[in-house]
């Protein structure tokens, strides 16, 4: 769904004549803060970010995340509401971290708060651009502030998402990424209301990467912390992605799969890649399917067994 630009802006929280104030003349009613929040819920999803928030609503779990994009939704109608009837609008810093495993959603959100932004607005473009550390870094002296300053430079009216951004700071005093942190520094300060900055990683890593540099935790002021999904979620999440494919997973199949996910959520050896982890055995039981249909039968397989997902499909993670 595309937004609708606001000509000559393209700044944070600045002013927009696109919105028209139904109710400005009438006096509101106290509202207690569940009916307030019902009330922003009801008018995102009746307006032009209906297909924004349906995306971000059907997302399993992530309550959290939720309840904070709505939150900043609120913040920035609210401000085009200050601004019909002539209060003043202040610009908010939108800088944000994302800290959780990998597989909990960190980049499908931040896209989705890139077209949340742009639908408001308050992006005049509205992309999304998505980097690592080797995007940033250069090889030689100098080289890193050049590709950081660019990047930056892309990203103005958009969202810049890096992900893994603990990186930066892993190759000791002398490694250039602490160049590319210090750059992102100044371009965080200098352009705030021009573009969005969204640091992913790690909880723990992000802490360290924090650290690295005084000046990075008082400019990203938004800190939003992915946690792993529950069992339940991911079977939900897994039988999601089946449906999607047009498959569907067999009783048997659904209790073999959430054993395999608690052994695999108790193994302390690795991180566990969440839907990540899900999408992967999806993807290998389906491969499995298919070779044990063919040696199955000499004619085509039924519209049912074509579907179905047994529970000798499923094989784990080695």
């Amino acid at each position: 769904m595309s937004g609708r630009v606001i000509s000559g802006e393209g700044r944070l929280g600045g002013p927009s004549r696109q919105i028209n104030i139904v109710l400005r003349n009438v006096e509101p009613a106290p509202v207690n803060e569940t009916e307030r929040e019902t009330v922003v819920r009801k008018t995102a999803a009746e307006g032009p970010l209906a297909d924004i928030f349906k995306e971000l609503d059907q997302m399993i779990g992530l309550t959290n995340v939720k309840e904070l994009v709505h939150e900043i939704y609120a913040l920035l109608q609210i401000g085009k509401y200050r601004t019909e009837v002539g209060l003043q609008s202040n610009s908010h810093v939108y800088h944000m971290i994302f800290k959780g495993n990998p597989g909990t959603g960190k980049t499908t959100v931040a896209r989705i708060v890139a077209r949340m932004f742009h639908a408001m607005g308050a992006l005049g473009k509205g992309h999304f651009i998505e980097v690592e550390r080797a995007d940033l870094v250069g090889e030689y002296i100098g080289h890193t502030a050049v590709k950081t300053r660019e990047l930056i430079k892309k990203a103005l009216g958009g969202v810049l998402f890096i992900d893994e951004a603990y990186s930066l700071c892993r190759g000791g005093e002398k490694d250039f990424g602490k160049e590319a942190i210090d750059c992102l520094v100044k371009g965080m300060e200098d352009q705030k209301d021009h573009f969005i900055l969204i640091l992913a990683g790690y909880s723990d890593e992000m802490e360290q990467f924090l650290a690295t540099n005084p000046g990075l935790p008082s400019r990203i002021p938004i800190q939003i912390e992915f946690e792993d999904y529950t069992i339940d979620q991911l079977l939900q999440i897994c039988e999601l992605m089946a449906k999607e494919r047009e498959y569907v997973l067999l009783p048997q199949s659904i209790a073999k799969l959430k054993q395999v996910l608690m052994d695999e959520k108790n193994n302390i050896w690795r991180a566990f890649s969440n839907a990540r982890f899900v999408r992967n055995l999806l993807e290998k039981a389906i491969r499995h399917q298919a070779v044990r249909l063919l040696n199955q039968y000499v004619t085509v397989p039924s519209k049912q067994e074509l579907m179905s997902i047994r529970p000798e499909d499923i094989h784990p993670e080695k």
